[in-house]
């Protein structure tokens, strides 16, 4: 069953809605839309097409601001990444957003509450609700703080090694690779990796993975290589 405490949600995602039958709405799948009777909002896909294009503008908008210096190919990388489903779907289910949606009973028991599609489509629903209730600063507000912050520098990480590869390919053209070991067993095992510029040693890094390892050492790369002014 869903959480039905809404002046929760509205403390969650930072705004109090003025007309909260929009925010109902933005909560409700068609599958619980379907089994009312009475007191029936809707369902939340008109607002999910609204929220989409909003969401699109503002993501735009705040890494614009919020990261001068890449091009408009990283850039264009770097929102499709901080706003594809999965990345919606991580961000609610860090707020305990998805807790409030409102399923219908098959749905619910087909797993629906843990359905990414569904929990993204939300998000963006509840952005198209706040539009119309509150206009565009707090829209800004939603998009900047509920989903991009949380999550902006995890998907920076994720791509150090790409953009590491970028630079010596494009700019040093010499030949790198990484060496992992592990350290420990189970559930306490530890990768440390390092990352040679042929045998230069030029970043170390570690992590519970051996891909957490490496993105740490890739950046620990493009710290030294920015340093030695290969990089910008």
């Amino acid at each position: 069953m869903h959480n039905t405490d809404i002046s929760k949600l509205q403390e969650i995602i930072g705004y109090r809605f003025q007309q909260e039958e929009l925010l109902l709405q933005a909560l409700t799948h068609t599958s619980f839309d379907n089994e009312q009777k009475v007191n029936r909002v809707g369902n939340y896909e008109r607002l999910e097409f609204l929220g989409d294009a909003i969401l699109e503008m503002f993501s735009s908008e705040y890494l614009f601001r919020n990261c001068p210096k890449l091009n408009e190919g990283a850039l264009t990388k770097t929102r499709a990444s901080l706003v594809c489903e999965s990345a919606l779907a991580f961000c609610s289910r860090q707020k305990g957003i998805n807790e409030f949606i409102r399923l219908g009973k098959g749905e619910e028991n087909t797993g629906g509450r843990e359905r990414d599609s569904i929990i993204s489509d939300v998000m963006e629903a509840i952005l198209g609700a706040i539009y119309l209730d509150g206009g565009m600063e707090p829209s800004r507000q939603y998009v900047a703080e509920i989903i991009l912050r949380p999550q902006q520098g995890e998907v920076m990480k994720k791509d150090n090694k790409s953009l590491l590869q970028e630079i010596i390919q494009g700019v040093i053209r010499k030949e790198f690779h990484y060496e992992v070991e592990s350290i420990g067993e189970g559930t306490d095992i530890l990768f440390k990796a390092r990352v040679y510029l042929e045998e230069d040693l030029i970043g170390e890094g570690e992590g519970h993975s051996k891909k957490a390892a490496q993105q740490e050492a890739a950046g620990a790369a493009i710290a030294l290589l920015k340093d030695r002014g290969y990089v910008s």
